[in-house]
């Protein structure tokens, strides 16, 4: 639907049952079961993916190219490509997305704001100037 491109390798686990306080910077993908207090940030510098599960709560702010969340959330998101919000999603803050697929059920306490491309516009050439 959103792009063919293949998704980035999930490489990183924090598992059910585990517990993190503090910020965590990630490359590729990561994937929470557990307990986060803290920030999930995602490298600018390669494409991204977050899957917070059904089993996971974060409260801090989320950021990656690609996230998908079916647990709780408790801070801003901000999806620089794809959010998609599952059936059990619960998240308390403001979203921003460039695109969003929201199934039945999912929750959110906050604004959606779409991210808008912002695209060049051509400078206008006065007809009375060229000389």
């Amino acid at each position: 639907m959103f792009n063919k491109k293949k998704q980035p390798p999930i490489k990183s686990l924090i598992a059910s049952g585990s517990q993190i306080a503090g910020n965590m910077m990630f490359t590729d993908g990561l994937r929470v079961d557990g307990e986060v207090s803290g920030n999930l940030r995602a490298s600018d510098d390669t494409a991204s993916i977050l899957v917070i599960s059904e089993s996971a709560t974060v409260m801090g702010e989320v950021v990656a190219d690609h996230i998908i969340i079916n647990g709780t959330v408790k801070g801003p998101v901000h999806a620089r490509h794809m959010l998609e919000l599952q059936p059990k999603a619960r998240i308390e803050g403001d979203i921003q997305y460039a695109a969003l697929e929201m199934h039945q059920g999912a929750l959110i306490t906050g604004q959606l704001r779409p991210l808008l491309e912002q695209e060049e516009k051509p400078t206008l050439k006065l007809a009375a100037n060229n000389q």
